[in-house]
């Protein structure tokens, strides 16, 4: 038996196996990628085949699942799956870390360049553009859901959520915005500045971080905030303030070790 649209959170139910919203836009999000790649590898002088792509998104699907478990696990849940190992293998259930899921896409394809002999600097230049409309796809993922909202807003385009008073800021919709705009502007980096390989990946860390940062504070907080005595961070703050530092540190040493003066 098939059913569509069984729940909101649900898009298709074959025979009782439920195919979620979210699971098909990762993978519109990774077809994207297969699709893009190829055509805009030629700005970091990459020349992979059909099937070095193949295997690169693959590894890159692997760590994106994994690191995005484990990224919750440790991140948000550590004593509940303490106490609840066998919930760290069901997915289904909920429970993804974008911050965990990039950390997994980066040792994914970290793995697969070194196997196959690949520029990954290079490479992850590319994969930073299909990986920001990934995150963006992600984000209508949390608007399905109706997770993630934000703090009670008067503005007119402020959203109902079920069982949630108030209307409240479509934070997913801001992050939806923010996530394409770092697309944008590292495709233009990335086809305009050819000399210094990995300042797209940097800039890309830079503005994920700045952005989501400011982002976090219209987002409603289920998490305690983090006390560093001269500012209350909230967990995404936390785990966004060393993306942004990396960025920035690796844009300064590419910057360097391009000086002439070396």
């Amino acid at each position: 038996m098939i059913e569509f649209f069984p729940s909101r959170t649900i898009a298709l139910s074959i025979a009782g196996f439920s195919i979620h919203w979210y699971g098909l836009l990762y993978l519109a999000g990774f077809l994207l990628a297969f699709l893009m790649l190829p055509r805009i590898q030629k700005w970091r002088n990459l020349q992979l085949t059909s099937d070095d792509w193949s295997s690169i998104l693959a590894w890159g699907i692997v760590g994106v699942i994994v690191g995005g478990r484990l990224g919750f696990v440790l991140f948000y849940e550590p004593w509940y799956f303490l106490s609840e190992p066998l919930e760290i293998v069901q997915v289904w259930h909920g429970g993804m870390s974008s911050h965990g899921g990039m950390i997994g896409l980066v040792l994914g394809i970290l793995f697969a360049a070194r196997k196959r002999g690949i520029d990954s600097v290079a490479l992850m230049d590319c994969i930073v553009i299909p990986g920001a409309i990934g995150l963006a796809l992600g984000r209508i993922g949390n608007f399905i859901n109706q997770e993630l909202y934000g703090s009670v807003t008067t503005l007119p385009w402020g959203i109902a959520v079920p069982d949630v008073e108030g209307l409240r800021h479509p934070t997913q919709w801001y992050a939806v915005l923010k996530d394409l705009f770092i697309a944008v502007a590292c495709y233009w980096h990335l086809r305009t500045y050819r000399n210094i390989p990995g300042r797209t990946l940097a800039l890309f860390l830079m503005l994920y971080g700045a952005l989501r940062y400011l982002l976090e504070y219209l987002r409603v907080q289920t998490y305690p905030l983090t006390d560093l005595k001269i500012i209350l961070l909230s967990r995404g703050q936390l785990l966004t303030l060393p993306l942004f530092l990396a960025g920035a540190l690796f844009w300064w040493w590419l910057g360097r070790q391009a000086s002439p003066e070396r």
